[in-house]
């Protein structure tokens, strides 16, 4: 289905599972299409009873575009935009499960739209409100290399492989699985190029004011012990930071979707979280 949460834009979403089951929302990271959450995980959640939806952020996917370098949006609207998909798929409280950028807005809805939270899951993500330093990238992840032809599938498709591994952890790479992926994602995107610039340049002209304990829906924070990006104290943080959040480490996951590694484990974690 497409979604329009407001004039001139679309989202592709689709939903897993029966409609008046209760509503997971996956909500991907920066740069991200719903793609990385694989069908086939989609369908084991739907399979024991939950109304599953994945989503394309605008600028990935089949959602709206943007110029390169020009993104006709703000942080807040995306947090609109996973309202807005949530709403259309169900009428219920969702259940949001969001992965590192996806996991502060996440945090956002939950902290300013209680009554439509059910649940929050936080996966590789990091506190939208900082109350102490937390470790710094490693610096392995700092210096990317330069962007690839985006619009070259070959290309484009080695450097999301590329990029999966450089921000995994110490689980070795299913190369094949993660190749089929980064070939959906090509053959989906209407513009790579827009996805993988206007996410790193977002702004907000609307900041979070509020506080995480504004949080009162069952909070799980998930989180790789080998994360590069936000390594683990970030999740540390995050847990400590919200009333009564439960942190369960993910050993030797870095920062990504859980890979196929850790589908038992988090599936049966969402599914007790979301029952």
């Amino acid at each position: 289905m497409h979604v329009s949460p407001t004039t001139g834009v679309s989202l592709y979403a689709e939903t897993h599972g029966d409609p008046s089951m209760p509503p997971i929302l996956l909500i991907s990271g920066a740069t991200a299409s719903m793609d990385w959450w694989e069908p086939e995980f989609c369908d084991r959640l739907a399979a024991a009873g939950r109304l599953v939806i994945r989503y394309d952020h605008r600028d990935t996917g089949e959602s709206t575009t943007y110029p390169a370098g020009a993104p006709g949006y703000q942080g807040l609207d995306l947090c609109t935009d996973a309202l807005a998909v949530a709403a259309a798929c169900s009428p219920s409280p969702v259940h949001l499960v969001g992965v590192s950028m996806g996991g502060g807005i996440a945090q956002r809805i939950a902290a300013e739209h209680p009554a439509r939270v059910a649940s929050v899951t936080l996966i590789a993500s990091s506190p939208i409100v900082r109350t102490g330093e937390l470790p710094p990238p490693d610096p392995r992840i700092t210096a990317p290399p330069p962007p690839p032809d985006w619009t070259n599938r070959d290309e484009a498709v080695d450097r999301l492989v590329t990029d999966e591994a450089l921000y995994g952890g110490d689980i070795p790479q299913d190369t094949a699985a993660v190749r089929a992926v980064a070939t959906r994602v090509f053959d989906r995107s209407r513009d790579l190029a827009a996805g993988h610039t206007n996410h790193l340049l977002l702004s907000d002209d609307t900041p979070f004011t509020g506080e995480l304990t504004q949080i009162t829906a069952p909070v799980l924070v998930l989180h790789g012990t080998a994360d590069p990006l936000f390594p683990y104290p970030h999740g540390e943080a995050l847990a400590a930071a919200i009333p009564g959040a439960r942190l369960v480490p993910l050993q030797g996951m870095g920062h990504q979707v859980p890979p196929r590694t850790f589908w038992n484990q988090v599936i049966e974690e969402l599914l007790t979280i979301s029952s």
